[in-house]
């Protein structure tokens, strides 16, 4: 196996399967300083959903605009329209 002009190294299959390496996994990769190198699956924060965006925006406009709101203005913020 040989590592590419850009720093790439194909993994093979039967080592993806077995590690439930899927398309688009996250991987970090850590060195021992003996010469070996540790790939495994990166722990990083999940991305927020979209939902989970909406309610931030609303939460941060109910802070922002601290009054009782009609269902329209409430709609224009979902939008992005204020």
């Amino acid at each position: 196996m040989r590592i590419t002009t850009k720093g790439q190294v194909t993994i093979p299959a039967e080592i993806r399967e077995k590690a439930g390496l899927l398309p688009n996994t996250e991987v970090d990769f850590a060195y021992d300083g003996k010469g070996s190198v540790r790939l495994f699956r990166a722990k990083r924060p999940k991305a927020k959903t979209r939902g989970e965006k909406l309610v931030e925006k609303l939460i941060e406009a109910g802070r922002k605009y601290p009054r009782k709101m009609t269902t329209d203005e409430i709609m224009a913020l979902t939008r992005g329209e204020d």
